[in-house]
């Protein structure tokens, strides 16, 4: 999640019906220790296979940020359909993606048009501290989605407290059979650390970590955060793998998007560097006979990465998984690579916390 999601967050979490009791006063207790299975059991277990990319469907039902009108969901199924009828389909969804809806459209386009693999977060708000309330969560998400499990359950975003709490949640999860793997979503380094090593001590893989991941956001290549998920074998789920749509070729400074990407859309296309990029792309798009957004895509592929770029349309899943039909060669990230790393950050500060302020543990990098 980029920076600017921050203000759907806020007003999501806002309209959330959550359980607040209790909150900050037990902010700082670690949840309560449970009996352990063997790990050398559960260690056997194999990883989840992810697919070669996803969709995203935070706009389903976002009209905060996205603009969503019910007038859409006879399109989004036509997406939903098509992922569907491919064997590796792969929805990315949450519960705070229109406080639910997203996961309700989710649930019931499976039941026309069948089973795809399912990955939701539990949003990792301030006034849930304890370990159940990921476990009550991820309940209310499989109820909305009508099943009784999904294959990737993940924390969106860091707390300034509690994290640990989360961490034994997702491991609950995991051993009541409610999900097939664990991850979790905009941690940094340190943070990956911390909760694969945790999760390890009862024989549970971390899955994936899913970044904010694209040539108009490529700095986890820089800051240590993809090293750290390619040492541990974490697979980064890549998320606004086309910057939020900026790298689509259907924006520019004179014709930015609406509503809160504006800001964003201005601060890159103001950057001498982004013509620079937006050109590498071009040169990589007459190469391949490809589209701008085949090639973020690919660029992300090619760096190990599971995109899962929003759809709305037919036509932008049919264009983005065409992009499964070729790759991008090492001239051609030798050239998008240089691009990318002449950019600087959209904004100065992220809206996640950066520390846990009762372990002292860095949660956030970017």
């Amino acid at each position: 999640m980029k920076p600017a999601l921050l203000l759907g967050l806020s007003a999501s979490a806002a309209a959330l019906n959550v359980n607040r009791r209790g909150a900050i006063a037990g902010a700082s207790a670690s949840s309560a220790q449970v009996a352990l299975p063997n790990p050398a059991v559960a260690a056997t277990e194999a990883k989840l296979a992810l697919p070669k990319m996803g969709i995203g469907a935070w706009a389903w039902g976002d009209s905060l940020f996205w603009g969503y009108d019910p007038k859409e969901d006879a399109e989004l199924e036509k997406v939903f359909s098509f992922v569907a009828a491919r064997r590796d389909g792969f929805v990315d969804t949450a519960e705070l993606y229109g406080i639910g809806r997203s996961e309700s459209l989710v649930g019931q386009f499976e039941k026309r048009h069948g089973k795809v693999t399912v990955a939701s977060k539990f949003a990792a708000l301030p006034w849930r501290t304890s370990r159940d309330d990921v476990v009550k969560a991820c309940e209310a998400s499989l109820k909305r989605l009508g099943r009784d499990s999904m294959e990737l359950y993940q924390i969106h975003f860091p707390n300034a407290w509690a994290n640990e709490a989360y961490w034994d949640g997702l491991g609950d999860c995991y051993e009541k059979g409610l999900v097939k793997a664990v991850g979790v979503s905009n941690y940094g380094s340190d943070a990956v650390k911390a909760v694969s090593k945790t999760l390890s001590a009862r024989g549970i893989p971390l899955l994936s970590n899913q970044i904010q991941y694209s040539l108009a956001y490529p700095f986890a290549n820089s800051n240590g955060l993809k090293q750290t998920c390619d040492d541990l074998g974490v697979k980064i789920l890549a998320y606004s793998p086309l910057g939020l749509g900026l790298l689509s070729g259907k924006y520019s400074l004179a014709n930015p998007p609406k509503g809160p990407r504006k800001k964003l859309a201005e601060s890159f296309f103001s950057q001498p560097a982004s013509a620079e990029l937006l050109a590498a792309i071009a040169a990589v798009q007459k190469k391949h006979d490809a589209s701008p957004t085949q090639v973020a895509i690919n660029w992300c592929r090619a760096k190990g990465a599971v995109p899962i770029p929003g759809c709305r349309t037919l036509s932008q899943v049919t264009q983005n998984y065409a992009s499964l039909g070729w790759s991008c060669d090492a001239s051609d990230m030798a050239a998008l690579d240089a691009a990318a790393a002449k950019l600087a950050p959209l904004v100065e500060k992220a809206g996640f916390p950066e520390k846990d302020i009762n372990t002292g543990l860095k949660m956030f990098d970017s």
